[in-house]
């Protein structure tokens, strides 16, 4: 794997290319911030030009796939389009669902509210289906992953928060955004609070998977994109403390 800055190749041919990105970088352009750094020009550095299939938030860190022909495009696109292509996501939430299995059915609206926040409407809000699985409780948090079946904008982010169970450090979504301090969670920490830094301070929300048809074969392709560092170290933590793992 060839690894930026910004991002990690997963896999590249003459059709698509399949990208991890960092956490803070938009996948295409935004409408509210045109100076904001963006995936698809950095990639287009080393690609050529590419083609947006689908997004992920800014904030999200994860699995990025483009297109590098119109035709690759038009096919992943109607993929998309026809709810064929499958996605995972991690995330790490606040607090502990009572629930092992939930599938939240709510019409989100984006740019629903003067934050731009996506927000539940049942009058003007456009279907919207997620499924979640819990995979374990850790101290003051819980491991989850999402299997959303539509794709609207910040989708995760609002079906949790509506479940009474937002995702950690999420600046939106959240009334929490205390980092995740070592200190917090494990018992017998001998550090100096004033010197300690966050295992993770920014929303702890990964797309980790993704399933497709390949445009030119049409062979059933399944990428995975490894933890960022932030979020790896969080892991290791909650796994060797609470013996709950997300990857295991």
């Amino acid at each position: 794997m060839k690894t930026t800055p910004s991002y990690t190749v997963i896999y590249s041919d003459d059709e698509i290319v399949v990208l991890n990105k960092k956490s803070g970088l938009l996948v295409a352009a935004d409408r509210y911030d045109a100076e904001a750094p963006r995936l698809d020009l950095l990639a287009e550095k080393e690609f050529g030009s590419l083609f947006a299939v689908h997004r992920i938030d800014k904030d999200t860190s994860g699995i990025v796939i483009y297109a590098k022909t119109p035709e690759a495009h038009r096919n992943i696109s109607i993929q998309f389009t026809e709810r064929t292509v499958k996605k995972t996501y991690h995330c790490l939430v606040n607090g502990h669902p009572a629930w092992d299995n939930f599938t939240v059915d709510l019409p989100l609206l984006p740019d629903g509210d003067d934050r731009h926040r996506t927000v539940i409407n049942k009058k003007f809000g456009k279907p919207s289906v997620t499924y979640l699985e819990v995979v374990g409780h850790c101290g003051p948090y819980s491991w989850i992953k999402a299997f959303p079946k539509t794709g609207r904008t910040h989708q995760i982010r609002a079906h949790l928060q509506s479940t009474g169970f937002p995702i950690v450090c999420d600046p939106l979504y959240s009334g929490n955004q205390k980092p995740v301090r070592l200190s917090d969670i494990k018992r017998k920490w001998n550090g100096d609070v004033y010197e300690e830094r966050p295992l993770l301070n920014r929303l702890a929300l990964h797309a980790y998977s993704i399933e497709i048809a390949h445009p030119k074969t049409g062979e059933q392709i399944i990428f995975t994109a490894p933890y960022p560092k932030d979020m790896d170290a969080v892991r290791n933590q909650l796994a060797k403390i609470f013996k709950i793992d997300p990857l295991a």
